[in-house]
């Protein structure tokens, strides 16, 4: 059980555990290596007294623009170790984005990992509080610190310091720990502020019934920046857990290969494209893809078994798991004993497709602002297509709208220098609002169907959640994302921004050109078949929630376009401004069609 106060006694559980690895990491030429718990003590030691020397102090912040790699924890351990503030930012973001976040936090250094990054502040703007950049790959950079030069006596300073050791210890949980922007699906990016209790009572229950220990490894590939993946290393440390830093999307099955971890946390499209994997893969053979329907309707059978954490029985079961399930986990590296899924809804279709495959995803929800579990599925009490019961550290209501209300330690303090923000986001006698609609079952657990603004509201007054909708259309391996629109018109339509590879290979299947993406989604063969994706689906639904029209675009949306948070989540609004004129098209002539 974790007794933590403040994200400080993190760091000391972390650098008491001798030479033991904390962490690994691939230098250039692909090796993994240790940094053990007496290399990480040394190189927060050396940074911090760096950062002290630069006059750096109680809150006074320091941004991190950087992938995941160690000198991430080493530059934020060293931070606030020496009782200042963090302010992670994506390395996805623009120039601009990341210039007013400078700006509105006041930050006074920035580690950066790269050429990219540096240039991005270098186009930034004035950055008037700016002192100090330092640069955590090798090479010349005007007017900035080298990472490994700052670290030149790291090696000297691993043996225990009484003044250093005094210094981590004056946090107090009230102290500010760090503030993270938000993506910004919603309008414009707010720094969420968080303290040092809000983190450590989070920490402290999250991830306890799992049973983590020095036996198990993860690696730690979504973004740092991201409250989700900062909360489960600072956790997973504490467990003796040993992390492997993944610095990018496409090595991660090198890796897992590699590395052969234990946990797998991910969100809900890495499980969509690993599905997508294994069926687009499939499909290239009439004889495989049987093979793999007839093993998923097996697996399917003995889905409650999966689900209640047993291995099923019975030689139909062995024979799925030799031919096809077993392949799927070696995709994870094979030997991943627990799967969790977090930062957006994972959908009904994609558990339900792992869970005939053998594996029991452990589904979880939170936000930012609430540092961030709300609620989480356990190997003891778990329910399919629910977020699980919440935490005990955290309390829940709804509003009459069905809007998710949380109180408790882990609540932020507030938006960072918007006090009318941060009054919008509360109720009056305190209780934060998620702008999540959801409801609780009869035994506790949790299901959030969708976002409170996201809603959409048809001329009929018919509300529908899209969500849902959209994760059945991306179950299909030919759909990457699907944006739903009809906000006060009559009908619901779809955008449908196809699974490229997939698409590319169903196509040359079917004798068509692919050298042309705007031709190949008009082309008849290819809207008869997303069509059919979406007749499909229809017939689960409503009437007013069917989709009356589809519209495929010609882009596979990502973070770099825009159309995506650094977590995946579709950014509803880019998407709409974007393809305004294809979503006109749907309504041209909404007066006279009918429904």
């Amino acid at each position: 059980m974790l007794d933590l106060k403040t994200v400080n006694d993190v760091l000391v559980r972390a650098t008491g555990r001798g030479e033991r690895p904390v962490m690994l990491y691939q230098d250039a030429a692909g090796q993994w290596n240790p940094i053990t718990s007496v290399d990480l003590y040394g190189r927060v030691r050396a940074l911090a007294d760096v950062f002290r020397g630069w006059g750096l102090g109680k809150g006074d912040r320091v941004a991190i623009v950087s992938e995941n790699r160690w000198e991430w924890p080493v530059a934020d351990f060293a931070t606030l170790a020496i009782g200042g503030v963090d302010v992670p930012l994506y390395p996805t973001l623009t120039p601009e984005q990341i210039g007013y976040m400078l700006r509105d936090s006041g930050a006074k250094v920035a580690v950066v990992s790269s050429r990219e990054q540096y240039d991005k502040l270098t186009q930034a703007g004035d950055l008037p509080e700016l002192e100090h950049v330092v640069v955590m790959d090798t090479g010349t950079f005007e007017g900035a610190e080298s990472f490994s030069a700052l670290m030149a006596d790291a090696e000297g300073k691993q043996q225990r310091d009484a003044e250093f050791d005094v210094m981590v210890k004056l946090a107090q949980p009230d102290d500010l720990a760090t503030i993270i922007y938000t993506s910004g699906t919603t309008g414009e990016p707010k720094g969420v502020v968080l303290t040092h209790g809000n983190l450590a009572s989070n920490i402290n229950v999250s991830t306890n019934p799992f049973g983590f220990s020095d036996k198990d490894s993860c690696i730690s590939f979504l973004p740092l920046s991201h409250v989700t993946a900062r909360h489960l290393d600072y956790a997973l440390v504490c467990h003796g857990t040993k992390l492997a830093y993944c610095s990018k999307f496409d090595l991660l099955p090198a890796a897992m290969k590699a590395v052969q971890p234990t946990i797998f946390v991910a969100v809900p499209r890495v499980y969509e494209k690993i599905r997508q994997a294994v069926e687009g893969k499939s499909a290239a053979s009439p004889v495989k893809l049987k093979i793999l329907h007839w093993a998923l309707e097996t697996g399917r059978a003995h889905r409650s078994e999966t689900l209640a954490g047993k291995t099923p029985g019975g030689i139909g079961w062995k024979l799925g798991n030799k031919l096809v399930f077993s392949k799927i986990r070696e995709a994870f590296g094979g030997q991943v004993r627990v799967f969790v899924s977090g930062g957006a809804p994972l959908g009904m279709d994609t558990a339900g497709w792992f869970a005939d495959a053998g594996i029991r995803i452990f589904e979880g929800y939170g936000l930012t602002e609430t540092s961030p579990v709300i609620a989480l599925n356990y190997p003891e009490a778990h329910r399919i297509g629910t977020v699980g019961r919440a935490l005990p550290n955290v309390q829940c209501r709804f509003a009459d709208d069905g809007e998710l209300e949380v109180t408790g330690p882990s609540i932020f303090a507030g938006y960072w220098k918007k006090e009318a923000e941060t009054a919008e986001a509360f109720t009056k006698d305190g209780w934060f609002k998620t702008g999540d609609i959801g409801h609780v079952d009869g035994d506790g657990f949790l299901s959030i169907t969708d976002r409170k603004k996201e809603l959409l509201k048809t001329s009929g007054g018919k509300m529908i959640a899209p969500q849902p909708i959209e994760n059945k259309l991306k179950a299909n391996t030919l759909v990457a994302q699907a944006a739903l629109v009809g906000d006060k018109h009559k009908f619901v339509c779809v955008l449908i921004s196809p699974n490229f590879a997939a698409l590319e290979g169903w196509a040359k299947g079917q004798g068509l050109a692919t050298d042309d993406r705007k031709s190949l989604v008009k082309d008849a063969k290819v809207m008869k078949a997303y069509q059919e994706i979406v007749d499909k689906v229809n017939l689960g639904l409503a009437n007013f929630e069917s989709m009356k029209r589809v519209n495929i675009v010609p882009d596979e949306w990502s973070v770099e376009d825009g159309t995506l948070t650094p977590s995946m989540k579709l950014k509803r609004r880019v998407v709409e401004k974007k393809y305004a004129k294809e979503i006109e098209g749907f309504y041209a002539d909404e007066a006279t069609a009918s429904r």
